[in-house]
């Protein structure tokens, strides 16, 4: 067992170091956070864009969730409604 306690206060060198990395953590986070934002702010402008020219921005929208799905779960999630849909009468 250690002899120093855990409640030992950090060398100046120590918690200089901590310090500097932690708030070099922060402003890069904070700038990520920026760029996500001016992304976000993108992609609203291309949906407006869709939708001014007569693009409905829902089925767009349905199109980018299905395309990021893996091919064999896209497969089996359309049977599965496929199925529901005509125990529900609502296909032929």
């Amino acid at each position: 067992m250690s002899d120093i306690p855990n409640d030992q206060p950090l060398s100046d060198a120590a918690a200089g170091f901590a310090k500097e990395q932690l708030k070099s953590f922060i402003e890069r986070i904070e700038r990520l956070e920026e760029e996500k934002k001016t992304i976000s702010d993108d992609i609203k402008d291309v949906f407006a864009e869709a939708k001014g020219t007569g693009f409905d921005v829902k089925a767009l929208r349905e199109i980018l969730k299905i395309r990021k799905q893996d091919a064999d779960q896209r497969a089996e999630h359309e049977a599965i409604v496929d199925l529901y849909l005509q125990a529900l009468g609502m296909v032929g």
